[in-house]
């Protein structure tokens, strides 16, 4: 039992709440075109995505503890590890089996969808497992990469895989709304990068804080919420979203001090705390009110 305990930090499980948010994005897409979906089907998407979250939570902090990075990072309530690995290092190896067997399970999961559904899903699924995989020993050496894999897995892959499981198609409209969670994602990884630059840059990584800095980097941030709010808008105009779905722009309300916080403080790990924490609402409130959009039609 104590072991268990010590295991849902590795799994991050307070952080999962991401996965729910982008599948029902899914769903609603799903929902507005299709009229109705499968239940079964719905709950197996859910269950492969958390799975798959998992799955890549307990690979980053089992990498990083045998790397020696959660030994010198510099920890926050939203970056650094969770520290479970360090101060228990007799269950690395069963956080090691926890990754690998939810790695499996969302395999599993997909080679089911890949037979109700067709072979259209395999380049989705494919990319993804290496995605889950590949994040923390190598995407995290090329900046560009590091910057786009979170929100391609948490943004197209998963709302668009979850509305393709669900409808049997891909559509303009699942896409759109993806975009939504993959510059959020995007934003949120970059945003917690912040505090880790040195630790990060002794074991060899390169995203964009250690390329470019964290001030241009809080550039980048800004950049890409105002791209998260004009797909959804464009997606109305476009007529690939409902009217509804602008209720996601009143998150603007905390996006805006958000860019200012990470402007502003940079530089200062302590300071940027909150507005860390105004980054993890925006993500996942965001995505939650677009499809509440969708569903309200």
């Amino acid at each position: 039992m104590s072991e268990f305990k010590y295991l849902l930090g590795p799994m991050r499980v307070n952080f999962l709440i991401l996965t729910p948010a982008c599948v029902f994005l899914g769903f609603g897409t799903a929902v507005w075109e299709a009229g109705t979906v499968s239940v079964l089907h719905s709950v197996l998407a859910l269950v492969g995505a958390v799975c798959a979250h998992i799955s890549v939570n307990t690979f980053n902090e089992y990498f990083d503890f045998k790397s020696g990075l959660d030994f010198t990072t510099k920890r926050t309530p939203f970056s650094g590890g969770t520290g479970t690995l360090p101060a228990n290092p007799g269950i690395a190896h069963i956080t090691l089996r926890i990754a690998w067997i939810t790695f499996a399970v969302t395999g599993l999961i997909g080679v089911y969808f890949l037979y109700v559904r067709g072979l259209y899903l395999l380049p989705l699924g494919l990319l993804g497992l290496l995605i889950i995989f590949a994040y923390t020993p190598w995407l995290t050496h090329n900046a560009l990469l590091c910057l786009i894999a979170p929100g391609l897995g948490f943004g197209p892959l998963m709302v668009m895989g979850t509305h393709f499981v669900l409808t049997g198609e891909y559509s303009r409209t699942a896409f759109i709304a993806s975009l939504v969670p993959f510059f959020l994602v995007n934003n949120l990884l970059l945003l917690n990068q912040f505090p880790d630059v040195e630790a990060d840059r002794k074991i060899g990584r390169k995203h964009f804080p250690i390329i470019f800095g964290n001030r241009t980097s809080a550039f980048v941030y800004g950049a890409f919420l105002v791209f998260t709010y004009l797909s959804v808008f464009v997606g109305v105009i476009l007529h690939y979203l409902p009217r509804f779905s602008l209720i996601s722009l009143f998150t603007l309300v905390i996006a805006v001090p958000a860019f200012i916080g990470a402007l502003r403080y940079a530089e200062n790990a302590s300071k940027l705390i909150p507005y860390m924490g105004l980054n993890v609402v925006i993500n996942i409130a965001t995505p939650v009110l677009v499809a509440v959009g969708l569903l309200i039609g």
